[in-house]
């Protein structure tokens, strides 16, 4: 009966530390609540509009039509509409879109010799039987969008006439660039740059200030002449090395077990990678002036991380995501990394490309320094 009595004192003296951790209380219901809502409402990999562009070299009734019932299929979603395949070819390289429609100027003649909707002008070849209706370009570098435009690929056009579709070759062409060979590893090895830079740079930096502070070393902080935003800096540069150094690692390894490829861009993807570096850590610095513990700020980091990996678009499509739930995602380093690394890595993008995700990720590292300096006050209160 004293082992009950004293196993129940401590039970009770637990649940009420617990009832005044609010930090720790509010992680036990948040993420498992976080959880089940991105799995169950914002991850779908039934992929719906993906932004695309038009080129439309016919401009007949016929190709707006045909633009229409492609639309229609609720696959894609026409955001931009272009005049020659190299402005789509460039809108996709600098990921304004992940697909260009192309519609050739002869689309009507192709139309009529297609037994697949027969209006009434027989092929005078088989040549001119097997050609495609029209072509799809697109980014491969994704498996997931490229796989659903693939789909699109056999399309029937038996809307335009009531006669039975009867083709015998795909209704569209569909080239896929960057990725024609739909390896996994291309697309995975360089979108894990950004998920362990993202673990280990925010999860480093998250207890920077609180382990101060447990150690007894605040005093001896307080004390120096250094000011808050050179104590942030000069806490932030040693990650800075680690983190590209763990980028050499993966791409390095990356290339020579999978093949990914370099590219020609390596100072872009030395830049890109310092800024979301940066970013990283001074969002993690931000956590830990506001964590009281190293254990909360573990807390709060598993808090961030989970809905930064899985809303950045490494394992599921970005466009597959409702529209609420990328404008969260736009909030984190992650997701413009994520279109940077891709970028640079297997589109052969530049800064100037991706420039709205630069100048992101610019804001977000000094909005971030400047927070934190001034949060972090040089008193032990």
């Amino acid at each position: 009966m004293r082992s009950l009595s004293r196993i129940s004192a401590i039970f009770f003296k637990e649940l009420a530390q617990l009832r005044r951790d609010r930090m720790t209380f509010g992680m036990v219901i948040m993420i498992p609540l976080i959880q089940l809502i991105l799995f169950g409402y914002a991850i779908n990999t039934n992929i719906r509009d993906i932004p695309v562009a038009v080129v439309d070299q016919s401009q007949t009734g016929l190709s707006r039509i045909l633009i229409q019932m492609v639309e229609a299929t609720r696959v894609v979603k026409v955001t931009e509409r272009l005049t020659t395949p190299e402005e789509a070819e460039a809108a996709i390289k600098a990921a304004r879109v992940r697909a260009a429609f192309i519609l050739p100027e002869d689309l009507s003649q192709r139309i009529a010799r297609s037994p697949a909707v027969g209006l009434g002008t027989p092929p005078s070849t088989d040549e001119e039987t097997s050609r495609p209706v029209a072509q799809w370009i697109v980014d491969g570098s994704d498996t997931m969008i490229a796989g659903a435009i693939k789909a699109l690929r056999s399309m029937p056009l038996s809307e335009l006439n009531r006669q039975a579709p009867n083709r015998s070759t795909p209704t569209f062409e569909v080239a896929l660039f960057f990725n024609p060979e739909q390896i996994t590893a291309i697309n995975i090895v360089p979108g894990l740059v950004g998920i362990i830079l993202t673990m280990t740079m925010i999860m480093f930096t998250s207890a920077a200030i609180v382990r101060e502070r447990e150690r007894g070393n605040m005093e001896m902080l307080i004390n120096t002449p250094v000011r808050p935003l050179e104590l942030m800096i000069g806490k932030i540069i040693p990650y800075i090395f680690i983190g590209l150094l763990q980028t050499v690692i993966i791409l390095g390894l990356g290339h020579v077990l999978f093949n990914v490829p370099f590219g020609d861009r390596t100072f872009d993807l030395f830049i890109g990678t310092l800024l979301f570096i940066g970013a990283s850590l001074s969002l993690g610095l931000v956590l830990s002036t506001i964590a009281q513990s190293q254990l909360q700020a573990t807390q709060m980091t598993v808090f961030v991380l989970l809905p930064s990996i899985l809303l950045s678009g490494f394992m599921f499509p970005y466009e597959g995501m409702p529209v609420i739930a990328q404008y969260i995602a736009e909030a984190f380093p992650a997701t413009h990394f994520m279109r940077m690394v891709r970028g640079f890595v297997l589109r052969d993008a530049d800064l100037i490309d991706l420039h709205r995700d630069v100048i992101w990720m610019c804001g977000f590292f000094v909005l971030g320094m400047i927070v934190a300096a001034l949060r972090f006050k040089k008193r032990l209160d």
